[in-house]
């Protein structure tokens, strides 16, 4: 390769993970800061590499006239115009194994400090009170988890949920066999009948126009009374202003979530001063472990295509007509 093959990472992606590319000579990187260095990078770039905050757009694709491959550091790619990279011929690829366990230690953390009520309790200690019957919590064991989605993550979330002895629910538009729903230990359910069975519901599906706002009003009211709602997944699956309501209604026990429609929360949004709800900054994959696998997954990626070579596990295909050939 006679030119060096750039790269351009953006959401303050650590270069430390990118170290297979820095120590690469035929790699260049680029960091951009702000608008018109990022304008000059897209211009000489072949790779891009993005987290959630970067926005690929058809305006921002059409600035990178030499680019040949869109990388996610994550699983969900709803920031990405999967349409028009495909139109251009630009294949996108993912990480969606890179922050597998820790995007489920997650919901489990959730799960277990909504339940026994940690946040409200340590915020009351260190207040000054010991105000013990306040939080008394419940006890997951032998309560039913529901998951609206069974990918990779759900699958370990299941895992941990059955070593706390609950039952376990899940819900996809195509059920597992037999033989692998008793191996896995879950069983299947329509969305209404897990909705309304379980003591915990966790969703672990993409943000797409059929998911959009799947969790709404009427989903709400299936649940119990003392059921909790996890969301470790995307923002936009939640009505989040439904959300609201029934938490201060206490039509819904309590409600853990990590991903938001829109993200920074905005000042004001109604979640932030429901006192049974626990709110993380979408720190899913946010684990040293976790953003390295990620990453070490995209970056042998770029290597391979720099080498003229597919890359593997795309989530779009390059169109015949596109720039991207090998």
């Amino acid at each position: 390769m006679s030119e060096k093959f750039v790269v351009i990472a953006t959401d303050k992606m650590s270069l430390s993970g990118l170290v297979a590319l820095t120590e690469d000579d035929r790699f260049e990187i680029l960091v951009p800061d702000g608008e018109e260095e990022m304008r000059e990078a897209l211009g000489r770039a072949h790779g891009l590499i993005v987290r959630s905050a970067t926005k690929v757009t058809r305006e921002l694709l059409e600035q990178a006239p030499n680019l040949r491959v869109v990388g996610r550091a994550g699983v969900g790619v709803d920031n990405i115009d999967l349409g028009v990279a495909t139109e251009f011929g630009i294949p996108v690829i993912n990480a969606p194994e890179g922050n597998t366990v820790s995007a489920a230690e997650l919901a489990m953390a959730l799960i277990l400090t909504v339940a026994r009520n940690v946040s409200w309790a340590d915020a009351s200690v260190q207040g000054g009170a010991w105000a013990r019957s306040q939080f008394s919590g419940i006890e997951i064991r032998g309560k039913t988890l529901g998951l609206v989605g069974l990918g990779d993550i759900g699958l370990e979330v299941s895992r941990r949920a059955r070593a706390f002895d609950m039952n376990v629910l899940y819900h996809k538009r195509v059920a597992l066999s037999a033989e692998f729903e008793q191996m896995a230990g879950v069983r299947h359910a329509a969305l209404a009948e897990l909705m309304g069975e379980s003591d915990v519901v966790s969703l672990h599906v993409p943000h797409t126009d059929a998911t959009e706002g799947m969790i709404d009003a009427a989903a709400l009211a299936l649940m119990k009374s003392d059921a909790i709602l996890i969301n470790t997944a995307r923002g936009g699956l939640v009505d989040e202003t439904a959300l609201a309501e029934a938490l201060r209604g206490g039509r819904i026990a309590g409600a853990g979530l990590d991903a938001f429609v829109e993200e920074p929360l905005p000042v004001g949004h109604p979640l932030t001063d429901c006192p049974n709800v626990l709110l993380s900054p979408h720190v899913g994959g946010g684990t040293g472990g976790g953003q390295r696998g990620m990453i070490r997954s995209i970056v042998e990626n770029l290597q391979r295509v720099a080498r003229g070579d597919p890359a593997v596990g795309l989530v779009t295909m390059s169109t015949p007509e596109g720039r991207f050939e090998t």
